[in-house]
C-alpha cells in the first residue's frame, strides 16, 4: 500500500454541551469533549479497573450547527473522523500542543426513551439518528429504480 491513513472511529458520552463559533462569512465550528471508557479486571488483584479517555472533537459549519441542536451532556455518539495536533504558544510563550478529532460523519446513539425523558426534564431534546452527509436527492418523477430492485 502506497497511501497512508488518517481515521478515527469513536463511540463515546459527550462531556459538555458544544461550544460554538461563528465566522464572518458565515462558517462555524463547534467543539465538545467526548469520553470514551475502558473496563477491564486485573488479573492479579482481580478487581475491575475502569479507565477513561477524553477527546476533543471538532466539527464544522453545518454538522457543529446540527450538533449545538441535539446533542446534549451525557448522550451517546458514534463519531468518524481524523486526528489533526495544533501547536500554539500559551501566555507564557511556551509552545504547546492540542490533538483533536475533526469530525467527518457521526450518528446519534441515545435511545428515543432517553431523549424523551430529558425533554420532559425541560431539557433540550435529540433527534434519534443524523449524519454530517447531506440528505440523498429526490428521485425523479418517471424513475423505473423500483423495477431494477430485487425484492428480497
Amino acid at each position: 500500500m502506497s497511501g497512508t491513513v488518517n481515521k478515527v472511529i469513536l463511540i463515546g458520552h459527550t462531556g459538555d454541551q458544544v461550544k460554538m463559533h461563528y465566522f464572518e462569512g458565515g462558517g462555524s465550528i463547534g467543539r465538545f469533549p467526548l469520553a470514551t471508557n475502558e473496563t477491564y479486571t486485573n488479573r492479579t488483584t482481580g478487581e475491575k479497573v475502569s479507565n477513561t479517555e477524553w477527546h476533543n472533537v471538532v466539527v464544522r459549519n453545518k454538522a457543529a450547527e446540527v450538533c449545538e441542536k441535539y446533542l446534549n451532556k451525557g448522550d451517546k455518539l458514534y463519531i468518524e473522523g481524523r486526528l489533526k495536533t495544533r501547536k500554539w504558544q500559551d501566555d507564557t510563550g511556551n509552545d504547546r500542543y492540542s490533538t483533536e478529532i475533526q469530525c467527518t460523519d457521526f450518528t446519534f446513539l441515545t435511545p428515543k426513551a432517553e431523549q424523551n425523558a430529558a425533554t420532559a426534564t425541560g431539557a433540550a431534546g435529540s433527534v434519534p439518528i443524523a449524519s454530517s452527509e447531506p440528505e440523498p436527492a429526490p428521485k425523479p418523477q418517471g424513475s423505473n429504480e423500483e423495477n431494477d430492485i430485487a425484492p428480497f
